[in-house]
């Protein structure tokens, strides 16, 4: 779809070495925008500046429109130095960017992961609660999304982002299979996914949109197990998919937790990546679609024509975000 960006604009994209910000980077070349790459590494195009978003300030001169998608993504135990860092990128690299954004126009990336897991998500509007997150990323990218509105950007919450490039929601899920089988909490439900197309698409269009937050997800949701079997067949997979009782599932990701805090290291399970899976989380897109945005991506068009296992680069989202 078009973008409302005029063709002379120059659009820093942060993040661009990554999976979100590469997809944004090169939708808004094929625009007709210049394109400044913000990152510890150059982008798929335009012009490299680096920046450290857990340290520095970045570089805006002559920069008509941001759009941020720099961030630290995972599910680090509490307390662990990764935890810290998540902070530095998606908390404190926030701050600096909107202070030296001023008076520009900024598109947050955000997450459906600030929504909390407590209440009702079957059909999830931009005014759920956010609170109660069950890990690091879930607040930080809250606290992060709450600066950037409180500065009057557009801040966008997609939720389990895929596609070309992906190298976390798709991947970790095909690591999951064991003997034949891979094993989900609870039973079927229903879930939003975005298209990382869709994604880039919602940014670019976003620059026209009155400040504040917006879901962005493809146009609907999918049902959890067939999804799933799809992805699995695409890439060769025969495993079959089997339900875990949704109570053992959550003892297994609190033990992994209490191991993971005692290594420091990321858990093997995680009581995020059991919630993520086990409850419907539907994204209303009501408000976006309002503005004139429609997705256009879906899951089986992406693996219609999906590549390898291992193709593609970046720093990808955090799993089922």
């Amino acid at each position: 779809m078009s973008s409302r960006i005029p063709r002379s604009v120059t659009v820093a994209v942060t993040g661009a070495s990554g999976f979100c910000g590469g997809q944004v980077a090169r939708a808004a070349a094929a625009r007709g925008a210049e394109v400044v790459c913000l990152g510890r590494r150059p982008g798929p195009v335009g012009v490299h500046r680096f920046w450290d978003a857990a340290r520095g300030l970045p570089d805006l001169t002559g920069v008509g429109l941001v759009v941020h998608c720099a961030a630290a993504v995972g599910d680090p135990a509490p307390g662990s130095p990764a935890e810290a860092e998540m902070r530095a990128v998606n908390v404190d690299g926030t701050g600096r960017l909107l202070a030296a954004a001023a008076g520009l126009p900024v598109v947050w990336v955000s997450s459906a992961s600030v929504y909390d897991p407590r209440r009702d998500r079957s059909l999830v509007r931009e005014d759920h609660p956010r609170s109660g997150h069950l890990n690091a990323y879930g607040r930080t990218k809250a606290a992060g999304e709450a600066l950037a509105l409180a500065a009057g950007a557009v801040v966008l919450r997609p939720r389990a982002v895929y596609g070309p490039g992906d190298t976390q929601l798709l991947p970790r899920l095909l690591s999951r299979v064991r003997a034949g089988s891979l094993l989900l909490p609870g039973p079927d439900v229903p879930l939003s996914l975005t298209a990382v197309e869709n994604l880039a698409d919602a940014a670019l269009a976003a620059a026209g949109w009155a400040p504040g937050a917006y879901n962005v997800a493809d146009a609907e949701p999918y049902a959890r197990d067939a999804a799933v079997r799809r992805v699995l067949r695409a890439h060769g997979s025969r495993a079959r998919v089997r339900h875990l009782p949704l109570g053992l599932a959550r003892t297994a990701a609190r033990a992994a937790e209490l191991l993971a805090r005692a290594g420091g290291g990321e858990p093997a399970l995680s009581r995020y990546a059991v919630d993520q899976l086990a409850h419907p989380v539907v994204l209303d897109l009501t408000r976006a679609r309002s503005q004139g945005w429609a997705p256009h991506r879906t899951l089986d068009a992406y693996l219609d024509g999906a590549a390898p296992m291992g193709a593609g680069g970046g720093d990808g989202s955090a799993p089922w975000a």
